[in-house]
């Protein structure tokens, strides 16, 4: 005899079978892409004129429900709902095999819905020997967070407001912000989401803290059915590093500055004396050539004079 234990461990594992049957498989895809919705027939050969396939919208209430059919090896359009029309094809290579998996091209938000692929056989008489369940869920990717900080509160508390965006993600994101000193989550001041257009959202959180000098601050976006979380951090010992780190390189770029323009004025002076030295020496030359003449002419003069 099983322990009642086990006998309700057992009943509650049947239990969720069978709501996941219920609910059916879920694909996961991003804004845009192209999803797979599966459907496998784990059958012998077939005939694929002795099938038809259909691949439907699983909700009562949807005046149209027809995403995509097979009929006798061929598709049909005749009853495909508008919405859908040359965005869905069979993998028609697989078709042989019992792979009636659905290819939805470009998904957008109004395709995650819960579909059903519905196998019939049709020889003496159509009864269905296979259906399946998927649920279409959608995704995007959120940008990388900037975090924006710290800005002096005017309040006199000597508190400071840092504030984290990101943009183009889907579904509504969780936003956490972290202290890096002790790793303790801290609660923002204001959380605003935002819906586009294009059915993204965009997400601003701000968060006010005290200012200290080993400030360490990591701001976190989780998209949760993406399983993704990236973050922005802002660390106080780095900014005043990168400060200096700065001030460095501009005090080597004024000391460069310096030592050139320092060259550039000696080359001048050099050019200056030079072209001084070449006036004085010209000068020098012509009251040379001059002196030169006045005495050759008086040696004439007594030469040509009687005695």
């Amino acid at each position: 005899m099983e322990p009642r234990g086990c006998g309700f461990l057992l009943l509650s594992l049947h239990i969720l079978r069978a709501v996941a049957v219920l609910e059916g498989k879920i694909v996961i895809s991003k804004l845009g892409d192209n999803a797979t919705l599966s459907c496998i027939y784990p059958g012998k050969e077939l005939s694929l004129n002795n099938l038809r396939v259909y691949w439907q919208i699983d909700d009562v209430q949807e005046q149209c429900s027809v995403v995509h059919a097979l009929i006798s090896g061929q598709d049909n359009e005749s009853e495909q709902c508008i919405h859908f029309k040359n965005r869905t094809q069979l993998l028609w290579d697989r078709l042989g095999e019992g792979d009636f998996s659905l290819l939805l091209l470009n998904v957008s938000q109004s395709d995650e819905r819960k579909y059903k692929c519905v196998v019939l056989q049709t020889n003496e008489y159509t009864r269905v020997v296979h259906q399946e369940k998927v649920v279409l869920r959608l995704a995007a990717s959120y940008s990388q967070p900037i975090l924006s900080g710290p800005v002096t509160n005017s309040d006199s508390t000597g508190e400071v407001t840092f504030s984290c965006s990101s943009d183009n993600g889907y579904p509504e994101p969780n936003v956490y912000w972290i202290n890096r000193t002790d790793n303790s989550r801290m609660l923002p001041s204001e959380l605003s989401i935002t819906l586009h257009d294009d059915g993204t959202y965009s997400v601003l959180s701000t968060l006010k803290v005290k200012a200290t000098s080993d400030m360490q601050i990591e701001c976190f976006i989780e998209n949760k059915r993406l399983q993704e979380n990236i973050s922005a951090n802002y660390t106080q010992e780095k900014q005043n590093n990168d400060s200096n780190t700065e001030s460095h390189k501009d005090l080597e770029k004024g000391g460069r500055g310096a030592q050139a323009a320092g060259i550039i004025s000696i080359v001048i002076l050099l050019a200056l004396l030079a072209v001084l030295i070449c006036w004085l020496w010209k000068h020098r030359s012509s009251k040379l050539v001059s002196y030169t003449d006045v005495q050759t002419n008086g040696d004439n003069r007594k030469l040509n004079s009687p005695v």
